[in-house]
Order: C-alpha cells, then sequence, then structure tokens
C-alpha cells in the first residue's frame, strides 16, 4: 500500500487518482473521493479563517458524521491537532476537556441530534457554514492559547481523552505515524481494497472507530457507511441492501443483532459481508458460536488500547478458532509479559501486558507524572493481565485494578463473566468487587434475556459446574440494561459505585 506521512494525504491521494470513487455515504448523501476532499477544503478555509494554524488544536465535539470527517482531516492540513469529544457527554466532561485541552477553536457537529447544539449555545459558539462540510457551530479562542510547546507535539495528529473511571481527564497523544501504522496494517491484514465497504457506527471520537474503521477503509481506496447511532434494524438494512464487506462492532452490538433476529423470526442474508469483528472487551465464547453459526464467518477479535493507537493484537484473517484468544500481535508490534517487578514470566504464565510500536502514545497532554507512570522506555504498560501460548496467541485474563481479591484468591471478573455469559438466559454480565471487612465480595450485574426465566438459584446451580466456589458471586444483580459508555464499552466504574451503595446482605465467603 501507498505510505502516507500524515493522515491528511490519504483523501487527497485517491481524489486525485480515483475522484469519482464512492468514499463515504452519510444521511443519504454519496461523495466520491474529490468531492470529500472539496469538504475537507471548505473545512480547511473555515477553521483557518478562526486563526488556527500549526500546533493549536481543535476541539470537535460531534458525532460520526461526513462533518466530522471533513474537520478532522482539515485540521491535520493546517498541522494543527484535533481534539475528539463525543458530543453523548456530559457538559461537565465536555467542560472538563476543553478546559484541560485549551484549544484555540470549538466545533460543535449536531449531526442531527440535539446534544452538539445544546452543547454548543452553552459555551458561547456561534453558526458557521463551512459549505459542503455542512452548518456548525464554532468558537474561536485563538487569542487565549498560544502553540503548545509540548515535547513531541509536533507529530500528533488526535488527542483522544481516555474515558477513565475517576479523577482528572487524560488526553493521549497520538501521532500520524502511529495512527497510519495501524490503519496502514489492518487494512492489509484483512485484505482489503477498493471495493470495501465499512459500517462506520463505532464513535470515531474514539481510536477503534476513528482508526481501524474509517482510516483503515479509506487507506484502501473503500468506503465508509457512516452511522450516528447504532440501531439495529439499521444495521440489518445496511448488510442487506447496501453492500457492507466489513463489519466491526462491540459485542453488546452482535447481542442486539441476534436478539432482533429471534423476535423477528428473521433470517439474514448476509450479502457482500465477508469480515466481521467484536471489540472493545474480553470475547465471550457463547456469543462468537451463535454469531459465527449466523454468519458462517469467523468472528474476529483483537486487543488494543487508546494509548496504542489502538491495537495490539488481532485473531489470524480467516481462522475460525474456538476460544476466546484475541490472536498474536499484529506485525511490528512487540510485546512482553511480565511481572511485578517488571522481569519477563516464564513461557504461558500470566502477567502484566507491556507493547511497543509505532503505534505507542507520544504521552499523556500537560501530564508528565501519568506519562512517565505508562511508559517504561519504548515500552508501553497497559495494565492488563495476559497470557502467551505457544503459538503466539494471546489471552486476556484480566486488568491489575479490576482483580478481586477474595480470601487471598485472586478473582479476575472476565473469567467469572465468561461462566455467566454462558448461560442462555443471560445477555450481558459484568463483575465488580466490593470491599468489605477485610476481604472483597463478588458482584455480578446481569441483563437478562427477553423472555427467558432467571433467578439467582438457577445461575448459581449452573455456576457450580464451572468456577471455583471463591470465584462465584455472591450477589447477583439483574438490570434491564448494563450501562455503557459512547465506545460501548461498560461503565465498570458505575457498577462498582451501585455495588458499593447497596443495601445488600453480608455473605459467607464460600472455601475453595
Amino acid at each position: 500500500m501507498t505510505t502516507f506521512l500524515r493522515i491528511h494525504d490519504v483523501p487527497a491521494w485517491w481524489a486525485s487518482r480515483t475522484p469519482d470513487a464512492v468514499a463515504l455515504l452519510d444521511a443519504g448523501k454519496t461523495l466520491g473521493y474529490a468531492q470529500l476532499q472539496s469538504a475537507i477544503d471548505d473545512a480547511r478555509a473555515a477553521l483557518a479563517g478562526l486563526g488556527i494554524a500549526r500546533g493549536h488544536r481543535v476541539l470537535l465535539v460531534a458525532e460520526n458524521s461526513l462533518g466530522l470527517v471533513a474537520f478532522v482531516f482539515a485540521a491535520s492540513s493546517l498541522g494543527a491537532s484535533f481534539v475528539l469529544v463525543n458530543a453523548r457527554l456530559s457538559a461537565e466532561e465536555i467542560d472538563a476537556i476543553a478546559a484541560h485541552a485549551q484549544a484555540q477553536a470549538e466545533i460543535y457537529i449536531d449531526a442531527g441530534f440535539k446534544e452538539g447544539v445544546i452543547h454548543a449555545l452553552r459555551r458561547g459558539a456561534a453558526s458557521l457554514d463551512c459549505g459542503l462540510a455542512g452548518q456548525v457551530r464554532a468558537n474561536a479562542r485563538a487569542h487565549a492559547f498560544e502553540p503548545t510547546s509540548e515535547a513531541g507535539m509536533e507529530d500528533v495528529g488526535a488527542l483522544i481523552y481516555t474515558s477513565g473511571t475517576t479523577g482528572k481527564p487524560k488526553g493521549v497523544m497520538l501521532t500520524h505515524t502511529g495512527l497510519l501504522f495501524v490503519a496502514t496494517t489492518l487494512a492489509a491484514y484483512r485484505k482489503m481494497s477498493p471495493a470495501d465497504r465499512s459500517y462506520a457506527v463505532l464513535p470515531m471520537s474514539h481510536t477503534m472507530g476513528l482508526t481501524s474503521v474509517l482510516l483503515g477503509t479509506l487507506v484502501a481506496g473503500g468506503s465508509v457507511l457512516v452511522s450516528p447511532r447504532f440501531e439495529v434494524e439499521a444495521l440489518v438494512e445496511a448488510i442487506e441492501t447496501q453492500g457492507l464487506s466489513l463489519f466491526q462492532g462491540v459485542q453488546a452490538m452482535h447481542s442486539a443483532l441476534l436478539a432482533h433476529l429471534r423476535r423477528r423470526g428473521h433470517t439474514l442474508s448476509r450479502g457482500r459481508l465477508r469480515y466481521i469483528y467484536a471489540g472493545g472487551s474480553p470475547l465471550d465464547p457463547t456469543l462468537k458460536a451463535e454469531v459465527e453459526a449466523l454468519f458462517s464467518l469467523p468472528l474476529h477479535n483483537g486487543y488494543g488500547m487508546t494509548e496504542n493507537s489502538p491495537t495490539i493484537c488481532h485473531s489470524r484473517f480467516g481462522e475460525q478458532r474456538d476460544d476466546a484468544s484475541v490472536g498474536p500481535p499484529i506485525p511490528g508490534v512487540a510485546i512482553r509479559i511480565v511481572d511485578a517487578e517488571g522481569k519477563d514470566v516464564a513461557a504461558g504464565e500470566s502477567g502484566e501486558l507491556w507493547a511497543s510500536g509505532p503505534g505507542v502514545m507520544r504521552g499523556y497532554f500537560r501530564d508528565p507524572d501519568s506519562t512517565q507512570a505508562a511508559l517504561c522506555g519504548e515500552w508501553l504498560r497497559t495494565g492488563d493481565i495476559a497470557r502467551q501460548d505457544a503459538e503466539g496467541n494471546v489471552f486476556l485474563v484480566g486488568r491489575i485494578k479490576e482483580i478481586i481479591i477474595r480470601s487471598g484468591f485472586n478473582v479476575y471478573p472476565a473469567e467469572v463473566e465468561a461462566a455467566l455469559n454462558a448461560h442462555p438466559a443471560v445477555a450481558q454480565s459484568a463483575v465488580v468487587g466490593r470491599e468489605v471487612e477485610r476481604n472483597e465480595e463478588v458482584i455480578a450485574f446481569v441483563q437478562r434475556r427477553p423472555g427467558h426465566p432467571l433467578d439467582d438459584a438457577m445461575l448459581q446451580a449452573f455456576l457450580k459446574e464451572r468456577i471455583s466456589p471463591y470465584k462465584r458471586p455472591s450477589h447477583i444483580v439483574y438490570l434491564d440494561a448494563l450501562p455503557v459508555m459512547t465506545s460501548g464499552k461498560v461503565q465498570r466504574a458505575a457498577l462498582k459505585a451501585m455495588a458499593s451503595t447497596m443495601l445488600l446482605h453480608p455473605e459467607t465467603v464460600p472455601s475453595a
């Protein structure tokens, strides 16, 4: 594939070679690469008119849309960094990010939803006509802050703030080199070509939607069908009638699709679909088997994090496995699995996963202490516990901060969740720890499948055959739906807070 230096080079290259090839489909509009480039030029002119120049930062508050795509590439073309923020975040969250990022301009793209407009009005942004890039609301703050002197910012394309759980927001500085490395590598890994069409429903304000879906498709000269929010009926229509060849989602999307088809008694024609992926969390084996049966395709899985642009591992293309491996490291990425002292563990043993490669972040913006804690030379400390088998496949065990220490035993939430999710009446689950006197107990939050009866006795009996007594939940809480972030990941912090405040009766910890 062609080597690109900065991300705006991608649409520009295809616009000069295949100007009429479809690049983007959004809200009923179909844009060729030349039209997309025109929209980018219009957005660039608008930003330049606001005083944006090299070294500045542009806050983009939006959902997936042509406008967001245009302004991302426009900021890149001016040498500015774009700060991606999902419009569905709360006022408090957006204010905290804006205060920390100190952007010279704020652009609010409503994409037909009210949240972007509400934030724009609250922060004093005014309407601005950006031609093909659409009508936005903008707030120029060029007078307030000079270009940053932050070390390493010269190649930073994106600032993406981690969703985090508590404390101040952390802006991950991702380089053009890293973003393009991951996008190009994944496009080659998936054997993508201009004939491919992806479904962009994962938020582009997160690295998976930005890099894996948007950039990964465009570097191959393919087309992107843009969807600002997930609706299962729209997904079915896109697969059956709009020529999708790749669908990347989170597990909740695949689960919703299966439930929809069951309710309707509907069979799905997969059309041109040739690649499916579920990311964002360890893959549930039961869901994997059901999705693979539906599509007659391997359900691919991978592992990454914002700080690595994001991909670290990916299952081998076309390989159908019956386990939950996230695959080997992608080409160009090296990993280590280390103990608490940073020494490599023996083959097959569990430890913290460290990664290195072109995708590793420059660091956290204006946060040298957190940067120092996360980076060890060329290595990124992921905070995830993993093991690697003899074939190079990586298996996630859990997160260091999520390990539950119960009566001296380590309990990994992912293992308990896999056992819970294997029950046919469980749609989704999430497991957290709750501190009790001199101990921790396991709390499970469970979302039932519609029309499937389930109670504690049934579920505990099911778990008894699958996991050790000390791993079984002390309490099971049933929710209509698990709380999720805009990225589709379960909000564990919210569940942990819920567990800590619920009036649950103390229970004797089962013996091992």
